[in-house]
């Protein structure tokens, strides 16, 4: 099969773009219970841009550890063309990643990256991909991103590689995205900068996009957003609050700060949110303590302690509580035994 019969379908509309373009390559490491909405994410618009000038613009190849299908994250195998191990790919190559991503990409991973890399390769990482590019050792001083949900425990992992939570980053021939529909964003910016914004903007109308984001627009909505007001004396609270997960609870502190009495932050959380600060914090503290236990292999006292709580037995008390299951039953600990 040539490129054109592999890479190229055929479709109604078109768009014209400079022929005889050298295409190229993009390689996806799948690791185990990968996103599969990042994949196809990333991987369509690529056909798209294919299809519409109906030239190899792209190509594209899968890879796993042992060359076999990998199961993506609800449970649908992907077919694997080959190992890494035996690529020595051109372009740009993705790992693409998705759950539970501590463990999943080894040392021999990083290694092979940072070769690659350093020969002068574009790697990059979708979803929780980042993850791989940490142990390649490639992040230090990058911007680089991943998934809202997994950056908590990624920085407990990794205290000094600040993650960003834009859409997608690309520094230094590093390209990483948050994964889910960000990927097509970050697809649409490399489509754009190598064949003009008019096929992009086609690729997105095939994709059935109305707004293509920015490398700098954020993961998730505003704080304002979240919380429904836009008082800006509460969002400032809310944002002390949120900055100090891992301190000491101290609302006189987050009062002075704001030039407030601590009854009258009470009486704005009641007000417009319907709970007290102290229950905010707490259900800020139990989040993050879940994402914690889901994402690494932290001991439930250290997540205890990670999560601002004085005690591991008043944290799981208040997961319980709030959860309905001890952190122990939750935590991969308690699934195992």
């Amino acid at each position: 099969m040539n490129d054109a019969d592999k890479f190229v379908s055929k479709g109604a509309a078109h768009v014209s773009v400079t022929a005889g373009v050298r295409p190229l390559t993009v390689s996806f490491v799948l690791l185990p219970k990968f996103t599969m909405l990042a994949f196809s994410a990333a991987i369509e618009p690529l056909r798209m841009a294919n299809q519409l000038t109906g030239q190899v613009l792209f190509r594209w190849h899968v890879l796993s550890d042992d060359g076999l299908p990998v199961a993506c994250s609800n449970g649908v195998p992907v077919v694997a063309e080959g190992r890494w191990a035996d690529a020595q790919p051109e372009g740009i190559i993705f790992v693409v990643s998705g759950v539970e991503a501590e463990g999943k990409a080894n040392a021999a991973l990083g290694d092979w990256l940072r070769a690659l890399w350093r020969r002068g390769r574009i790697v990059g990482g979708l979803c929780t991909g980042a993850y791989a590019l940490a142990a390649a050792g490639i992040l230090k001083g990058r911007h680089f991103t991943l998934h809202w949900d997994n950056i908590p425990a990624f920085a407990e992992l990794h205290p000094d590689l600040p993650p960003s939570r834009q859409v997608f980053c690309i520094d230094d021939r590093v390209m990483t995205c948050a994964g889910g529909v960000a990927a097509a964003d970050l697809m649409l910016k490399l489509i754009a900068d190598r064949h003009g914004a008019p096929l992009a903007q086609e690729v997105m109308n095939m994709c059935l996009l109305t707004q293509r984001r920015d490398g700098q627009d954020q993961q998730t909505a505003s704080l304002a957003a979240r919380l429904g007001t836009r008082h800006e004396k509460l969002l400032q609270a809310a944002a002390f609050l949120e900055a100090r997960i891992e301190e000491e609870f101290d609302l006189d502190a987050c009062a002075a700060h704001l030039a407030l009495s601590r009854r009258q932050i009470e009486r704005l959380f009641a007000a417009h949110l319907g709970i007290t600060p102290v229950r905010y914090m707490n259900d800020l503290r139990l989040a993050r303590g879940r994402a914690l236990l889901a994402e690494t292999d932290m001991k439930v006292t250290e997540v205890a302690v990670a999560c601002g709580f004085a005690s591991a037995s008043h944290f799981s008390k208040s997961f319980r509580k709030k959860y309905g299951l001890s952190p122990y039953r939750f935590s991969h600990f308690g699934a195992a035994a």
